[in-house]
């Protein structure tokens, strides 16, 4: 779906929103640009419309609150710029040998989109990402590769084949993508655990056998409405029912729930199929009943018994509600309509389907791979029940069978996209929108994902109901930082970095898709380390200079980098990262484990922070151990 905007529709907005009107506010030369359009294989591009967007205007929208909604005029910097001003913008078009020329260009900086035409290949190119000069793009002929596009009827094939000839990309097994689900005591051929010593802390625990005591139930909580001990509690007329993991003889995990309430009640068996997460503070168990899975309990690395909080200890009650009826006070069954399946397996199997059956169950799908991790849909082959290289590349079916010098243009290549659509890519399942099903499942009317280099646009008009994060529940009291986890696209698009003038950022440029990286997160550099940042913000290099410019304070530039303001961890989604600063009324701010990718800097005067109490207050540096060199918490 592309989004198209009448002048007359425009005028009955703002004019901060009329982006064509800027102009490059320094005379510079005129000049003509040529240029060629190819995919990767070299193969030329014929009859695209090379577009040149002003980076003043892109510039310009990016001083614009963005309108998280479909159709928004001002979310996607490139299609929604082009949208409104495809009667102003300067063009050219690609000849049968996919060369070009643009005349007379005005001196200033534009951005280079290329729309194919036809849906052979896909919007954008890889020159579409950082602003050129009229000088730059006159000085030679300008080379612009874009991406092919999913073709018609292709189906996923696996990430097994992907690697048979894409052998360089091994790496991309020991990535959490990879290896967010296991068959416990099975990981499959595609998964390398390598890299993460301590990834089952958790479900060796379990393995050892644990009783867990589940007390104190709370309805007005959300998955956590009751405490869990794996101690009994002094008070065990507080407590709704026990259960007890342990190996059983067959070798398998399983847990036994049992009423403390009624002891007439029988006890159940429940088998542990797979275990969920573990590379990032946390890790979930799901459960089997009848055709569908379940997830139960979380054990979060980094947590502690000491602290009050029961978020932020060692174990967490996960939706053990659905495993007792406290109106009863009798043990139950979760309903099929919270399975896995249909509640949350999208965002992790790789081509991912979901059937109803007649009995009104729903059964998930996904790629058959020969080293998948287990066969979900019963069909006799084992399935990718984690991302692979189709998630972000597309089904490869017709790829793989293209000829060699062929095959470029039947896969996707996230780096030759618009880096809109490419951020696209993650965001579907880095933010919190519903989709068909009303749940936090991105789909459409046929429960599918959308395909690698979807628009924004048409991702938000035909895959979601609600388009972010619920405003209430998922934000902090400003509104505007993530509270929620798996909500970084949500946080991104608002942030400089989607929209500004000179670079457009995507998630590829930070972190190393292919598990190539050797820092934590899949990062390309040492969050820790300025490096981080200065590899672009050259003119930040000189770190106590720029803490003194912005802070007046002269914090020693060894013990503190540009992610301890910049990245602030306001999202939790295992225990957190400990105590922070000690408040007023000693009680104790605390550190989340999730960074906020707004970059922008919260501060003590946020309306989540001044004047709330320690525990509930949004993390913000001044409120975080790294604030101890200059602050205090006593004016908060």
């Amino acid at each position: 779906m592309r989004k198209t905007w009448t002048w007359g529709l425009l005028a009955l907005g703002t004019a901060a929103l009329i982006y064509g009107c800027s102009q490059p506010s320094a005379k510079m030369a005129d000049a003509s640009i040529k240029g060629s359009i190819e995919d990767r294989d070299g193969h030329k591009v014929a009859n695209a419309t090379v577009w040149l967007i002003p980076s003043t205007d892109v510039a310009a929208m990016g001083k614009t609150p963005i309108e998280v909604k479909k159709d928004a005029r001002n979310d996607e910097p490139l299609e929604d710029n082009l949208a409104a001003n495809r009667d102003r913008y300067m063009k050219g078009q690609s000849g049968a040998d996919g060369n070009f020329t643009i005349v007379n260009v005005p001196g200033g900086k534009y951005f280079l989109y290329v729309e194919p035409a036809n849906a052979t290949y896909l919007p954008g190119g890889d020159k579409s990402r950082r602003s050129l000069t009229t000088a730059e793009m006159a000085a030679a002929p300008v080379k612009i590769q874009v991406s092919g596009n999913t073709p018609p009827g292709a189906t996923y094939v696996g990430t097994s084949k992907c690697l048979d000839c894409h052998e360089e990309h091994e790496g991309f097994k020991s990535t959490l993508h990879r290896l967010g689900i296991q068959v416990i005591g099975k990981p499959s051929k595609l998964q390398d655990f390598s890299r993460f010593p301590d990834y089952n802390m958790g479900l060796d625990k379990l393995m050892a056998g644990t009783t867990f005591w589940f007390h104190g139930y709370d309805k007005t909580r959300g998955f956590d409405k009751y405490q869990i001990s794996d101690k009994a509690p002094a008070d065990l007329s507080n407590v709704s029912f026990t259960a007890t993991f342990f190996k059983d003889t067959d070798g398998k995990l399983k847990f036994r729930t049992e009423n403390i309430k009624d002891a007439s009640d029988p006890a159940r068996v429940y088998p542990v199929d797979l275990a969920y997460g573990g590379g990032v503070y946390k890790q979930r168990y799901l459960y089997r009943v009848g055709p569908n899975l379940f997830p139960f309990v979380q054990f979060n690395q980094n947590g502690d018994n000491s602290y009050g909080d029961r978020s932020r200890k060692p174990w967490r009650d996960y939706h053990a509600d659905w495993l007792f009826n406290e109106e009863t006070k009798k043990l139950a069954n979760p309903s099929q309509a919270k399975s896995f399946d249909k509640e949350c397996a999208s965002c992790h199997y790789n081509g991912y389907t979901l059937t109803k059956t007649a009995a009104g169950d729903y059964i998930a799908g996904s790629a058959n791979d020969p080293d998948g991790e287990m066969d979900i849909d019963g069909d006799g082959k084992p399935n990718e029940i984690n991302g692979g290289c189709e998630t972000c590349h597309g089904p490869g079916s017709v790829h793989t069978k293209a000829k060699k010098g062929f095959k470029s243009a039947s896969i996707v290549s996230p780096n030759k996209l618009a880096a809109e659509r490419e951020t696209m890519i993650c965001g579907q399942c880095h933010s919190r929108p519903q989709g068909n099903l009303k749940n936090d499942q991105p789909v459409n009317a046929d429960n599918k994902m959308m395909l690698p280099g979807t628009s924004r646009n048409t991702y938000l008009s035909q895959y979601t109901t609600r388009p972010d994060a619920d405003p209430v529940k998922d934000y902090w009291a400003d509104g505007l930082h993530s509270k929620s986890h798996h909500q970084q696209y949500t946080d991104f698009i608002k942030s400089s970095k989607h929209r500004n003038g000179n670079q457009l950022v995507s998630c590829s440029d930070c972190h190393d898709p292919h598990g190539k990286a050797k820092f934590a997160h899949q990062m390309k550099a040492d969050t820790h380390s300025p490096a981080a940042c200065t590899s672009c913000h050259k003119d930040r290099t000189d770190m106590g200079k720029h803490v003194m410019e912005k802070t007046k304070c002269n914090v020693a530039p060894d013990k503190i980098s540009c992610a301890s303001c910049h990245g602030t961890k306001t999202m939790q989604t295992g225990a957190g990262l400990g105590k922070g600063m000690d408040g007023k009324d000693g009680k104790n701010y605390w550190m989340n484990d999730i960074t906020s990718h707004l970059y922008s800097v919260p501060l003590k005067s946020n309306i989540g922070v001044k004047g709330v109490e320690p525990g509930k207050a949004m993390p913000i540096p001044y409120t975080n151990k790294c604030g101890a060199a200059c602050h205090n918490t006593s004016s908060l």
